[in-house]
This record gives C-alpha cells, structure tokens and sequence, in this order.
C-alpha cells in the first residue's frame, strides 16, 4: 500500500511542479497592458471628479494627441472652444449665429450631408462669418463599424464635395464622430486623410427636440462644469440653447472666459 503510495506521488511531482510554476506566473507577472484606444467601438464619455476642474475622458489627452485628436484645449487658460453638431436645420442655426457674432466669437460648426443640401445659405454664411465647418460625416453611420479606409474616406470625402459645391471653399479639417463612437482605427484613418478629430469635455442632453430642458436645467450643467481649456458641444437643433446663448456667453464671459477657435488648439 506504502509502494503504491509512493508511487503515486512520484507521478504526480512533475505535474504539481508545473502547476506551481504556472500559478506563480500568472500571480507574479503583471497582466497585458491595455489599448491605448479601445480596440472596439466605443462612445467618447467622460466623468467629472471636480466641478469646475477637467473632467476624465476615456482617452487621456496624451494619448489622442498621437492621432491628432483632443478633447480639451489650452489649459492653462480661460478659454472655451464652441462647437456645434448640426444634424439638421431645425430652425435655431440663424439665431445661434446671430449670438455668436454679438460676442465676437468663433465656433465650429459640425455638419452632415443634410445639412448642406436643405441649408446652404446658412452654411455659406458660417464660412462667411469665420467659423469652421468640420465634418461629421455624409450620412451620420457609425464610423467605428467601418473597416476599411476607402469606405472611412468617402462619408468624408462626400461631405467635402458638397461643402465645396455649396461655397466654393474646400473644407477645414476637423471631424467629429457621429454619436462619439470610435475606435483606434478610426482615429489612424482620419490622420491618414489630413483630419483633426475633436470630441468634447463638456456637453449635456440637449438632443431631444421635443424634451428640450429648460433654461435654469441648462445652466445647471453648463455653468458649474465650465472649465479652462473646454471643448463645448451643443446641438444646433436645440430651441433651448438658441434661447440661452446670448445669455449663457455673457454668463461664461462674465466668469472671465474667452472663446477661441479650433485652429488655436495647442499643436493643431
């Protein structure tokens, strides 16, 4: 019995060798660093540890930065960056712009194929009036199911003939992801093509034309969470932030902010 015993043990030595060695690796060395970018598609989201302070992107700034990519501006400065994501014309734009040319200040303004096609004055009038017009696509998909980089150029490039079509211009060089979704890919591809890529560091939901907030629930999110270096995304289709934004400048420019343009990002 002792024999057997013994012989068992003797069989079962080198497994029970392996078996540590094997759980001393996995203990001892540390797990696989992870993407710099999300791999898969994701959505461009952010937390707010501080009000008043930077918020945490999903992507720190360093490592957009590589991709030609931000999502915050100067930080050592009081400065905000305006932009707009027109989906469509829903009434607002003419009035938004008004706005801005009472304050003096730039905005870039994200469109779609729609957009130019029912509403080229007012993107004429955009140019005209010194802001950027960047690209958010022809058709608004989600640009991280898009593998290849031909079909990735052509929701761009379809985009930018018509813009030239409309004004005669060629089109500035900021994209912005429909719905904030992305992947590394994305932003490689985008690079290839000349593109800066802007996401936002302060936004609130104001998407739902017929749930719009009110005045006193946009200033809510908007003004406490106001911070140096802020890339600001509005929708164009909002009724309320047409309402509130002659108001909500002062407010900012009272709070002692200026505004400036995309193309003063650091390193654009």
């Amino acid at each position: 019995m002792l024999q057997r015993m013994r012989n068992f043990l003797l069989l079962m030595l080198p497994l029970l060798f392996l078996a540590g060695m094997l759980y001393l690796q996995g203990t001892s060395l540390p797990a696989a660093a992870p993407a710099i970018i999300p791999a898969s598609a994701d959505n461009w989201g952010l937390s707010f540890p501080q009000e008043g302070q930077s918020p945490v992107g999903n992507a720190s700034v360093e490592d957009l930065a590589q991709y030609g990519a931000w999502f915050l501006g100067d930080t050592s400065r009081k400065v905000i960056y305006l932009t707009f994501d027109c989906g469509y014309e829903n009434g607002y734009t003419e009035q938004i712009l008004d706005a801005l040319e009472k304050h003096n200040a730039p905005a870039a303004f994200f469109v779609v194929g729609n957009m130019i096609e029912t509403s080229p004055d007012i993107i004429r009038r955009m140019a005209e009036e010194g802001h950027i017009v960047g690209n958010h696509t022809f058709h608004h998909p989600d640009m991280s199911a898009i593998s290849s980089q031909a079909d990735f150029q052509k929701e761009l490039d379809s985009l930018a003939a018509l813009y030239q079509e409309a004004t005669g211009k060629e089109l500035p060089r900021f994209y912005r992801p429909p719905q904030g979704k992305y992947s590394e890919e994305n932003l490689k591809q985008a690079q290839a093509l000349g593109y800066k890529t802007v996401f936002w560091s302060l936004a609130y939901v104001d998407w739902y034309v017929d749930n719009q907030p009110t005045a006193e629930q946009a200033y809510a999110k908007l003004l406490p969470r106001i911070h140096d270096g802020a890339i600001v995304l509005l929708h164009s289709t909002s009724k309320t932030n047409a309402d509130i934004l002659d108001e909500l400048l002062t407010k900012w420019e009272d709070m002692g902010y200026q505004f400036a343009s995309l193309e003063e990002l650091p390193g654009a």
